[in-house]
């Protein structure tokens, strides 16, 4: 079985290491040639994880032609990049495989989830199914193998426990799932939350002021996602509070460390001028905003986030207003 993972960068570099190490036919598809020639000649992706050695088996590639006999493609790419990618790969592939989805966001025009982004893009006889790799895990931990656990979640179960098989190890072990809606809308507002939970550490709050954001925002994926079919159950897992959790407490989220320098300049324009990485959680906000608005659902923290992303809301009175809201109870149906 050969897997090609699209994306030289940090996650899809950790990922197909895991597989390097698992003993996997692996081969790294990216277009930055010297991220390409550090892996190949140095065993090493400096721009990521500095003077981290890789596995020196791990081999990367410019030709996208190298995926076209691939039984596995996974897609680490940014949500924003998922449908070119896809179409790119759909163009050379000579048989159906199975597309393994990592990031986390939504399509940037559609809405629509990813898995429903690839499959609208991916040619019938090219698609034997998708399954979304995703949960608590920061590529710059499972690089250097450190304990992860993460969900493989499928329509088709078959091919989500083909993918807990193919990366499964002593340090990344897999859960299956088959909630797709739940799972993929946790994993995307989540991002949302560690901008939140970044402004507040910015600004100066602390623990209590944290495990606030935490668990009054899992109640807002919660809403969102089960208002569109997700399960409740599925909210308690690893793609729900579990990326939370991980997310909103970690410095290598970059989400969390946009909201951090957000706060702390209690000013979104100097983020928005100068930011050059991928802050999925910035995209994830206005469309959270936009369907949410358009559904009737109640999401005050994510409407915050919004207002200084998009409005130049002032992030010191988004925490005060939150805090001033009408007084009500935890647990409206209690």
């Amino acid at each position: 079985m050969k897997t090609a993972v699209i994306g030289s960068g940090s996650w899809g570099t950790a990922l197909a290491q895991t597989l390097q190490d698992n003993g996997q036919d692996v081969i790294v598809y990216g277009v930055d040639e010297n991220e390409i020639r550090d892996i190949n000649e140095n065993h090493k992706n400096s721009k990521y994880f500095g003077d981290t050695q890789l596995n020196p088996l791990l081999k990367a590639t410019t030709d996208i032609s190298a995926v076209k006999d691939a039984d596995v493609v996974v897609l680490a790419v940014p949500s924003i990049a998922i449908e070119p990618i896809v179409r790119q790969v759909d163009a050379v592939l000579e048989k159906p495989a199975v597309f393994v989805n990592v990031a986390k966001g939504f399509h940037p025009v559609t809405n629509e989830r990813l898995s429903d982004v690839i499959r609208h893009c991916v040619s019938p006889d090219h698609l034997s199914s998708v399954v979304s790799l995703i949960g608590p895990s920061h590529a710059e931990e499972v690089v250097i193998r450190q304990l992860t656990t993460i969900d493989a979640v499928s329509q088709n179960e078959e091919d989500a426990r083909l993918v807990q098989e193919l990366f499964s190890n002593g340090y990344l072990r897999i859960y299956t799932g088959t909630d797709e809606v739940g799972s993929e809308l946790g994993a995307a507002i989540k991002n949302v939350m560690a901008i939140a939970s970044g402004i507040l550490s910015g600004l100066g709050y602390q623990d209590n002021t944290r495990a606030a954001l935490i668990t009054r925002g899992l109640q807002e994926m919660i809403r969102y996602g089960t208002h569109f079919g997700g399960k409740e159950q599925t909210f308690m897992g690893l793609t729900g509070v579990g990326d939370l959790i991980v997310t909103c407490t970690s410095p290598h989220s970059r989400n969390f460390q946009a909201g951090y320098q957000i706060g702390r300049e209690n000013d979104v324009k100097n983020f928005l001028e100068n930011n050059t990485k991928t802050v999925e959680g910035v995209r994830t906000a206005k469309i959270v905003h936009r369907v949410a608005s358009q559904e009737g659902i109640d999401m005050p923290i994510c409407e915050e986030i919004y207002q200084i992303l998009y409005e130049g809301k002032e992030p010191s009175l988004c925490a005060s207003d939150l805090m001033v809201r009408r007084l009500k109870k935890e647990f409206p149906d209690a």
